[in-house]
């Protein structure tokens, strides 16, 4: 597990946005007004400033004639403790191994396709039983909002150590300004990176870090509303619009404090397709962190992974070079060369 010292408002295209609302709360009711929020519910649990966690979940719906147009690119962990003044966020691998909390039992996926198999509730369930916290809420992000979030606060700068070539955008290395379009093909760029997507999830990350820091300028806030609602279409939550604007009022001073970090794995190969396993080590720090940041005790994660990682040791073993993982008595997806 890496941990990245990054500076970003809740480390999402949404809660950076409101984040930043709580400096202009005249503007609040066009803002939420524009996102597709969910149903009416009794919650009580942000009324009184508790610890929340969501799951953020940005996807790339149709993009590059992709295949498999529901799963989920990015998945993000975050907690909110507006007592503490802390925000704890964790990257999940795409390809992670998991098994979907569906009513079938054994079904081990990458966890990206919980979210095709089930959109966010199934997304949320299976995050929830991987990392063993509860997930209370979702916010799921196209990933096309980058674009226009970029444009807006003038475009970003950034060093690249890699070269990036993707749908007509070249970055070379070196130091660049970047716009909307430019952003989103450095932000979405996997396979030119020697560390996959979790060089993705790095650059992803980056990207959202120079936009956070440019937002909280007045001449920015003082026109978000109307971003918000040039958004709106490609965010959705299950947060309620009332939820919303107390999530502006009360929990803004999460971002006292941010850790992001992200959980790293081993590829394993699994009926021709690559896995990334993450040790049991690895999943019980994570949720050790994240349960402390929503003021849960600790609690020993037995779930399918770790079993799984139980009968696999010498996986493991830093000097062993297997690939193999033994998934004996759970069904395995295969998925194409087309997925990605």
């Amino acid at each position: 597990m890496k941990k990245i010292s990054i500076v970003i408002v809740i480390s999402s295209i949404v809660v950076i946005s409101l984040a930043a609302l709580g400096f202009y709360l005249h503007q609040e009711d066009k803002a939420v007004d524009a996102i597709k929020t969910g149903s009416s519910r009794i919650s009580k649990q942000i009324d009184q400033r508790k610890p929340i966690s969501f799951l953020l979940l940005g996807v790339d719906t149709g993009a590059d004639g992709r295949v498999d147009r529901g799963l989920s690119d990015s998945m993000m962990v975050v907690t909110l403790n507006p007592a503490q003044e802390a925000t704890v966020v964790y990257s999940i691998p795409r390809d992670s191994l998991a098994e979907m909390a569906d009513d079938h039992g054994g079904n081990i996926q990458k966890i990206n396709a919980a979210y095709e198999i089930g959109k966010a509730k199934m997304a949320k369930k299976t995050v929830s039983q991987f990392l063993g916290l509860p997930i209370d809420y979702s916010v799921t992000v196209d990933m096309g909002a980058l674009k226009e979030l970029v444009d807006f606060v003038g475009g970003i700068t950034l060093d690249t150590v890699i070269d990036v070539n993707l749908n007509g955008q070249v970055i070379p290395q070196g130091h660049h300004h970047l716009n909307g379009d430019q952003a989103l093909a450095y932000s979405r760029m996997r396979y030119q990176d020697p560390r996959g997507d979790y060089g993705r999830q790095l650059r992803q990350q980056e990207v959202l870090k120079q936009v956070a820091q440019k937002i909280q300028k007045p001449k920015y806030l003082m026109n978000i509303g109307d971003l918000m609602t040039k958004l709106g279409q490609k965010i959705s939550t299950d947060f309620t619009a009332d939820q919303v604007k107390q999530l502006i009022r009360n929990y803004h001073q999460s971002s006292g404090e941010i850790v992001s970090s992200q959980l790293l794995g081993k590829t394993a190969w699994l009926n021709g397709s690559a896995y990334q396993i993450i040790s049991t080590e690895d999943l019980q720090a994570a949720s050790n962190r994240l349960r402390e940041n929503l003021a849960l005790p600790e609690q020993t994660l037995t779930n399918t992974e770790t079993r799984l990682n139980d009968m696999n040791q010498a996986f493991f073993d830093d000097e062993s070079p297997t690939t193999y993982f033994n998934v004996r008595g759970y069904n395995v997806t295969r998925y194409t060369n087309n997925t990605y």
